[in-house]
């Protein structure tokens, strides 16, 4: 299955120059725990890097520092991993387990932002991936059932 089938399509995005305040009242205001950090080049939303709760917590709170005067793009992570809506979810998985990896933007063939992953979100489809192979052996179980007879 291809990762753009199952990614969260309302992605909340910011610039570099949004204050960490501001971007911190966005994932209040959405219900979200990241905001993907964009550039806009060619009128495509480019990600360039991502701002976590945890990033907020960690490196403003914790310090002391004041979230109304520090940058998103001074506390983003930048080594931004990305994945393409057309990348395979099990490849996409091995990605975000190797890099330790919990959200993921998605792009198109343009760089341009899609949505995001989440491991929540691929656990909901691994979830429904293993029901599936559980329904196998009731099958089976009924068909044996009815050859019997």
């Amino acid at each position: 299955m291809r990762v753009g089938e199952i990614c969260t399509v309302e992605t909340i995005y910011c610039k570099r120059d949004e204050t960490v305040q501001g971007a911190a009242a966005l994932m209040r205001k959405h219900h979200v725990g990241d905001v993907v950090v964009i550039e806009q080049p060619n009128g495509e939303r480019t990600p360039v890097g991502i701002v976590t709760d945890r990033d907020i917590v960690v490196s403003v709170i914790a310090l002391g520092l004041d979230p109304a005067s520090l940058l998103v793009g001074d506390i983003m992570s930048d080594d931004l991993l990305t994945t393409s809506e057309d990348d395979d979810v099990y490849e996409t998985i091995e990605r975000m387990r190797f890099r330790g990896i919990r959200r993921v933007p998605v792009v198109n063939s343009a760089g341009g932002l899609t949505g995001i992953v989440s491991v929540d979100d691929l656990l909901e489809f691994l979830a429904e991936e293993m029901g599936e192979l559980s329904r196998i052996s009731s099958h089976q179980q009924a068909h044996e059932k009815r050859a019997k007879q």
